[in-house]
């Protein structure tokens, strides 16, 4: 019973971004660009005050996978960064704890691609 809760957290929560997303494409005329780097500056900020940390620890990946959890990321790397080797963590924080997770949507976005053709079907009809 206490994995089906966790599973519903991360739902709700996760749901509750992209309803908001949706709700900021319906009601406004924020291009989807805008309101997604607004997501991610958003987690920065939350993250580099220690309020999306809270967030985190209820809804497990329902906060962490969404555009805001990235945006947290890169301000953990950067503050974990700035700890340890002072200013210049600033420049380098944000790369290497984003590193991994980059480097694989890279990596399997390319897999994808080489796997599937890409085919316009309004041009063969």
């Amino acid at each position: 019973m206490d994995i089906f809760l966790e599973y519903l957290k991360a739902f709700l929560v996760g749901g509750a971004f992209c309803a908001i997303g949706q709700l900021l494409i319906d009601l406004t005329k924020l291009t989807p660009a805008r309101i997604l780097v607004s997501y991610v500056v958003s987690g920065v900020v939350l993250g580099g005050l220690g309020l999306y940390q809270p967030l985190v620890d209820f809804a497990g990946a329902g906060a962490t996978v969404p555009l805001t959890g990235f945006g947290n990321l890169l301000a953990k790397g950067v503050k974990k960064a700035v700890d340890e080797t002072g200013f210049l963590g600033v420049f380098t924080g944000g790369f290497t704890s984003a590193a991994a997770g980059i480097t694989a949507a890279i990596l399997f976005g390319f897999l994808v691609s080489l796997i599937f053709s890409r085919t316009d079907r309004t041009l063969q009809e």
